[in-house]
């Protein structure tokens, strides 16, 4: 019987779905982000809304989680979380974070890099108010990030803040949106014999430049 390492090392795969050129592509990454999201929708992909976002720490340490985009822009790419989980903590002392989608049935990653800032108020009461009650709860209940006990801790908070809020839970104030506001944008298309199509949009004077980058 091999061994993991050696099945790993065996693994191979063929990418031969599609093609990205600088022709078919749009001249503004954001469409060209909007028509690849559109796809993954319409193909019935699981979680095409997953991203992961990597931070860094003040003492330089990264760290990554994959989080949900709940809109985008062309302001940026939003996301919420608790402002006080290890990335808000993060992003508080370091506003610049990376975002990556991986479509692996199609052979597609969008990364996507910027500075991040914290979406209004406002924002984050609207799409707070359109969450399901549970996870409004959820939100006052989780002490993100933190060590503790037990998942009893996590229960018996659920329960004290849903006899406190009942129906209405207003939006906690360590709570809310953050956007990642682009300065540039890679398009990974995987290709035959490893010879993948990379395009690269980055900001430059206010205009994007496109690219193409070796594989």
């Amino acid at each position: 019987m091999s061994s993991p390492t050696e099945s790993l090392a065996a693994l191979r795969k063929s990418y031969e779905r599609a093609e990205l050129d600088e022709v078919s592509s749009a001249d503004d990454p954001l469409k060209q982000f909007e028509r690849w999201l559109a796809e993954a929708i319409d193909a019935k992909l699981p979680e095409p809304n997953a991203m992961t976002l990597a931070t860094v720490s003040g003492d330089l340490r990264p760290s990554t989680r994959i989080v949900l985009i709940k809109g985008y822009d062309e302001r940026g790419i939003v996301w919420y979380t608790n402002y006080q989980s290890r990335k808000g903590q993060d992003l508080a002392g370091n506003p610049f974070a990376a975002l990556q989608f991986h479509w692996v049935e199609l052979e597609r990653v969008v990364r996507i890099e910027g500075r991040v800032e914290r979406v209004s108020d406002a924002e984050s009461d609207a799409y707070f108010a359109s969450r399901p009650l549970d996870s409004r709860i959820g939100a006052w209940a989780s002490p993100q990030s933190e060590v503790i006990s037990g998942r009893d801790v996590l229960v018996k908070n659920a329960a004290i803040y849903a006899a406190r809020h009942l129906l209405s839970p207003p939006r906690p104030p360590h709570w809310g949106g953050f956007r990642l506001v682009p300065d540039r944008w890679e398009f990974w298309q995987g290709r035959k014999s490893r010879l993948h199509d990379r395009l690269r949009y980055r900001l430059e004077g206010g205009e994007w430049v496109r690219e193409r980058l070796a594989p």
